[in-house]
């Protein structure tokens, strides 16, 4: 889809990038530009830049580029169209249909997908409260799961029946195609390429984001068959690594605590129980997406995962990511019940309420397992015991904190502080060398274009690289320097296939138009391109020579670096005749 570009000025000229990045993250200026902490990767350091001279953005850490509609892409999921339409609703800009032009693709959009899963929705809850095809899952509910008609109802459960196509032929009367279908994950394909239904015979959960759009599904069995869950994969308009379910209504009760569950049935018990600041992950261990939006949220988090050796170490990553991110994280030790569930069923809300506040901190958890592990009496077993320990004191970013716990593992362990100072200083140092190394390892295959994704061809053309994106930089930088390289170079000069596109793309639009932002093309490439392409912008805007004569001396070495290219092929084409004439004597 293209939206005209005016309407992408306008609707840009009254959402400042300032002001849409600052709504999402703390900004603090810095010089010209303003930093602040990167919300797409955990990092301690600032490495996130703004620069509101071109109104675009950049990650020196990860990568991440763009302008204001691709960091509301980024940040609420979105496709291109929609953070277009997001941005002008935010700002009052009405956009007229017909400005919307159709490039050809069939493309399924992240509104037609949020609309079908409104109907899906309903479907699933009419069939729960239909006898005809819900009264057993309801008697599960009710009965067994002990869940009131209201709760029931306010999380929107419902029930998909044990049918092939029931809501395949449902949607498909509401006029939604099977591509549709398929792309939404409430359909799959047949041997035949027939559609049938996904969810069959299962609990259904619905996944409403902050907005209260049903963005996907999440199935349950209501016996012990396998698997337990299907959830829906990732779709145009959703991504399981970057949602939280109940946070649409965890977020109004969540200022000082979350409290993270393994599963829906464990935060549909909590919120029933009164405690509305319950959420969980969607199917799979946290991610780092989900872990910072929990630091946009709250201070605190509370994990509350099955007591099982699959729910603790799920706990242990979820501890590392969190405080990542600087969340203070605690964890619940669950005695006589296998989750929060069964606690409450069996001890009551009172009693879960104060284990919660007798949770434990993450040096307090590891010790308790540690300690259940090993007979420390034993030398061996408490030599063992005690590099565990050391190795997770390590992991404290806080000098007051390693120092604070080197001094109660002394006091459990019976060993000298100093001992275990000195080990945990030498996991330090060896932690910070392979850091190093890393390092080291990831600018050499960068600055060389090793698995380079979105340019391949950049690794066997390094120097060409270069100038093609300083030349595409100045283009990005200054519309006085768009002009002399649209009038000296054609797409024929750029030797690396992406760098090649990029320039066709802004060439074509500023001699349509006589001007270019990057919210023009935005639709024509990936999110990884976009922040290839603002990398590009980025890099120049950090250096203080970009006059016109330094863009004459690249274009001037761009053209000689195609001619040498070109003089290289044509003696690689001589030698292969050469060869292939030796061939043919010798047959």
């Amino acid at each position: 889809m293209n939206i005209s570009p005016q309407i992408i000025e306008d609707i840009k000229a009254r959402n400042d990038i300032e002001h849409v990045i600052s709504s999402y993250i703390t900004l603090k200026r810095a010089g010209s530009n303003l930093n602040g902490l990167c919300p797409f990767h955990s990092e301690k350091t600032p490495s996130f830049t703004v620069f509101p001279s071109t109104q675009s953005f950049y990650c020196f850490g990860c990568g991440a580029g763009g302008d204001a509609i691709t960091f509301v892409m980024r940040m609420e999921n979105l496709d291109y169209v929609s953070a277009v339409r997001t941005l002008a609703e935010r700002s009052g800009v009405t956009i007229p249909e017909n400005t919307i032009i159709s490039n050809g693709k069939k493309e399924v959009t992240r509104q037609r997908v949020l609309e079908m899963n409104k109907e899906a929705a309903k479907y699933f809850r009419n069939a729960l409260f239909d006898p005809k095809y819900g009264s057993e899952a309801m008697d599960y509910l009710v009965n067994k799961r002990k869940l009131s008609t209201t709760v029931i109802k306010h999380f929107g459960i419902g029930f998909a029946p044990n049918s092939f196509g029931a809501l395949h032929d449902h949607l498909k009367r509401l006029g939604y195609t099977d591509d549709e279908m398929v792309t939404g994950f409430l359909c799959g394909r047949g041997k035949n390429n027939s559609a049938y239904d996904y969810f069959r015979n299962r609990i259904m959960f619905p996944i409403i984001d902050v907005s209260g759009n049903v963005i996907a599904f999440g199935g349950r069995v209501m016996d012990n068959s396998e698997p337990k869950y299907l959830n829906t994969s990732d779709t145009p308009a959703f991504k399981k690594s970057k949602n939280l379910f109940a946070l649409n209504y965890a977020k109004n009760h969540c200022e000082s605590t979350m409290i993270l569950c393994e599963g829906y049935m464990d935060v549909i018990s909590l919120h029933a129980a009164g405690f509305e600041n319950a959420v969980a992950t969607l199917g799979t261990a946290i991610t780092s997406e989900q872990a910072r939006i929990f630091s946009r949220y709250t201070k605190k988090v509370v994990i509350s995962y099955d007591s099982d050796q699959a729910g603790q170490r799920a706990a242990d990553k979820a501890f590392n990511l969190l405080q990542e991110v600087g969340v203070d994280v605690k964890i619940l030790k669950i005695d006589g019940a296998k989750d929060p569930d069964e606690y409450i069923k069996k001890f009551g809300s009172d009693k879960f309420k104060a284990i919660i506040e007798g949770s434990k901190t993450r040096f307090e958890f590891e010790t308790d397992k540690v300690l259940s592990k090993y007979n420390i009496n034993n030398v061996d077993e408490k030599i063992k015991a005690s590099h565990e320990l050391c190795k997770v004191i390590a992991t404290f970013a806080s000098d007051i904190e390693r120092e604070l716990y080197c001094r109660k593992m002394a006091t459990i362990f019976d060993i000298p502080l100093q001992s275990i100072q000195k080990d945990v200083a030498s996991i330090l140092r060896r932690k910070v060398k392979e850091d190093k190394s890393k390092q080291q390892s990831e600018l050499y295959r960068i600055t060389s274009g090793l698995g380079d994704r979105v340019n391949p061809e950049s690794a066997s053309n390094i120097r060409a690289n270069k100038i093609e994106e300083a030349i595409l930089g100045m283009m990005l930088l200054k519309q006085e320097h768009m002009k002399i390289c649209v009038e000296r170079l054609n797409s024929d000069n750029f030797i690396t296939p992406f760098s090649k596109k990029v320039f066709e793309s802004i060439s074509t639009v500023y001699k349509e138009y006589g001007k270019f932002d990057i919210g023009y093309i935005q639709d024509e490439f990936s999110v990884e391109q976009t922040s290839r392409i603002t990398k590009m912008l980025a890099v120049r805007e950090r250096l203080t020579k970009n006059d016109e004569e330094t863009l004459q001396n690249l274009i001037s070495s761009l053209i000689e670096e195609g001619q040498r290219k070109e003089d290289l092929d044509s003696f690689d084409d001589i030698l292969s005749a050469i060869k292939n004439k030796k061939k043919t004597e010798k047959g």
